[in-house]
């Protein structure tokens, strides 16, 4: 009976070396590739009908965005936002998401919400979140501010994004005046 526990210990045991010898053998034969940054890519399929200048042709930039304010439906810009919702809260007080919280950041400075680690092209922007600085980083993040973190493809409707900067407008206590 005791060779028979010899020979299952001593099973077990040749298993567990083979297993440990295989773990050594694949991490000097296997050199995973790290990306260099972790993101998630955030796909907006493009509207039906989006606003181009021009010959059917792409965009050249965001329009101006003051006269779409005026008539701008903070609801609908609501319910544009809820694809935002999976990156950035949006009540007073709440506690940063991958974004940081959007509540107030109409007139706020680039890189308002404190202790939230920005990218340096965000805090390297002087200035305040006006309406036409939302409205240039809305269309494209990428383009506005290169090496940013956010990876979304932005809103290339020029009215979408008005409903959308109109909804975070009434995110303050005291919202910024409109533009003339």
């Amino acid at each position: 009976m005791s060779m028979e526990w010899n020979k299952i210990f001593g099973a077990v045991l040749l298993a567990g070396l083979i297993a440990m010898l295989t773990g050594f053998m694949s991490e000097v034969l296997v050199h995973p590739k790290t990306p260099e940054k972790a993101a998630y890519v955030i796909a907006v399929p493009e509207s039906k009908g989006g606003d181009t200048k021009g010959g059917g042709g792409a965009p050249a930039g965001p329009g101006d965005i003051a006269p779409l304010l005026a008539k701008a439906d903070p609801a609908a810009g609501q319910a544009a936002a809820k694809a935002c919702a999976s990156c950035h809260s949006f009540d007073k007080g709440a506690a940063a998401k991958v974004g940081p919280n959007l509540y107030g950041i109409v007139g706020s400075k680039h890189g308002h919400m404190e202790g939230f680690a920005y990218s340096d092209a965000i805090k390297g922007h002087a200035g305040n979140w006006d309406y036409a600085e939302l409205n240039k980083f809305i269309y494209d993040p990428k383009a506005y501010a290169p090496g940013t973190k956010m990876t979304f493809a932005g809103v290339k409707k020029d009215q979408e994004r008005a409903n959308i900067i109109a909804y975070l407008r009434s995110l303050s206590d005291s919202p910024a005046p409109l533009p003339q």
